[in-house]
């Protein structure tokens, strides 16, 4: 089911280089301008505005042979109504929320609920958030929002914040499965760090003195490398297609409505290169982020994600219960997916994320568990403000009857900066695998955080 979703806008015109908002929105021109965070990669975002979607009828409803029966079934898997997350309660042994007639029992695990709220609240991240995702079942262990001295807002359901460099994951998919480009594919580069310019498009040579597979640059986030390949081997409508298939400019079906992520693909190539890459045209939130890893991590299957286990009244009777099966349907085929999770290994390998995952030593943080990811990052010069994504997931082979965990964080910094999401999503993974017993995982240390801070 999908969920209408009133006044989603997201703010923000170009012009000249120069994103503009509309009376009444408060955003800031934003810049390329070189982040001093180190393996950053620096992209921006182009704001466009999000339509409102409206109801949808359920999916394959014509095809069922008894109309009474598929009434009852959708009438089953409709969320609670009244769902309030963000005003949960939680426990040791249970994570609650008001609903419509009782008292929600959501998926969540209290331990890491806490802890993911507690690595953002001891850094004092100004805007910060954190969902996990349980691969096979699509219920949520982790479901964090935190905005610093501010009311209390959804984050993990907010469209607002550019994808990205996230963003890259659907143009390698559509390079894999569209051009059938490989994770060994080659392409030499040059420029294209802060901003691409149409020179940066050409094969030259004389100027293109490093070369990267698409793997390797998927993990580095090479900007131009994904622009070139783009440029070469897909049409906006294949790349805008790719996107529609992970959720992009849709409302996401979930337990309360989720704002749509907004998508333009330019034709112009200069413009749908830059596209490509990340640079503008799309936003995302933070559980679609999860969700998109998710779904590399299922083998390109997208498993709806789910909150509410059930609903309790106020007399002890269960009003309401998750159904036992959630809906599924095929984004990418197998391959493709498997080909992008070994890309996203290079994350942690090589790329964006390799020192945020060992230690000064070298050492893994999580040894002996293999993590596939991606970061994305921008920078608002004139504001100070310091967008962060990590998205992923682990262990990213597993063995059988192991489980998974997909995850993404976004981290706004302000003038102060705190922390990068890639840090943040490290030490949710490692409270999670520390929990489960993993061999060599510990815990996240607070002390060592508030000595950090204190520095």
């Amino acid at each position: 089911m999908r969920f209408p979703v009133i006044g989603a806008i997201v703010c923000g015109s170009w012009m000249g280089g120069t994103l503009l908002a509309p009376f009444g929105c408060g955003a800031r021109p934003m810049s390329a301008e070189r982040s001093a965070v180190p393996d950053a990669e620096v992209s921006l975002s182009h704001a466009v505005p999000v339509a409102p979607l409206a109801p949808q009828p359920p999916e394959d409803s014509a095809s069922q042979p008894d109309a009474g029966s598929a009434e009852s079934a959708a009438a089953e898997a409709l969320p609670p109504p009244g769902l309030d997350l963000v005003r949960m309660s939680q426990s040791d042994a249970a994570v609650l929320a008001p609903a419509a007639g009782g008292t929600a029992q959501l998926t969540l695990d209290p331990d890491l609920q806490k802890t993911a709220l507690q690595l953002m609240s001891m850094r004092h991240v100004p805007e910060g958030a954190v969902v996990v995702i349980d691969v096979a079942t699509g219920r949520l262990l982790a479901y964090a929002s935190h905005v610093e001295g501010s009311s209390r807002r959804d984050l993990c359901v907010e469209a607002t914040a550019p994808s990205a460099s996230v963003f890259k994951i659907v143009t390698a998919a559509a390079l894999v499965e569209d051009a059938h480009l490989g994770t060994e594919t080659q392409q030499c580069y040059s420029g294209g760090e802060q901003r691409i310019n149409a020179v940066d498009l050409v094969d030259d040579p004389r100027r293109d003195k490093a070369c990267a597979t698409l793997a390797s640059a998927l993990g580095r986030s090479i900007n131009t490398v994904f622009a070139r390949l783009a440029k070469t081997y897909l049409s906006p409508a294949q790349l805008e297609a790719m996107a529609r298939r992970f959720g992009y400019g849709e409302g996401l079906a979930f337990d309360v409505p989720v704002q749509p992520s907004a998508l333009t693909i330019p034709v112009e190539p200069l413009e749908f290169a830059r596209t490509a890459a990340g640079f503008w045209n799309t936003t995302l939130s933070p559980l679609q982020a999860a969700e998109m890893s998710a779904i590399v991590a299922h083998g390109g299957e997208a498993v709806q994600p789910s909150i509410v286990e059930k609903v309790v009244s106020e007399t002890g009777a269960v009003t309401w219960s998750a159904p036992e099966t959630p809906a599924s349907h095929r984004v990418i085929a197998r391959d493709t997916a498997e080909q992008l999770g070994a890309m996203m290994e290079h994350t942690i390998g090589e790329g964006t994320s390799l020192h945020a995952f060992h230690d000064p030593r070298g050492a893994p943080f999580l040894p002996g568990i293999a993590v596939a990811g991606k970061t994305g990052t921008l920078t608002d010069a004139e504001t100070h403000r310091y967008y962060s994504w990590f998205t992923g997931f682990a262990p990213s082979r597993p063995q059988p009857g192991e489980s998974q965990v997909a995850i993404a964080a976004l981290v706004v910094n302000g003038p102060v900066w705190r922390v990068k999401a890639n840090v943040v999503a490290r030490d949710v993974l490692r409270a999670y695998f520390a929990h489960h017993d993993a061999k060599g995982v510990t815990r996240p240390s607070y002390s060592s955080i508030a000595r950090h801070r204190s520095r």
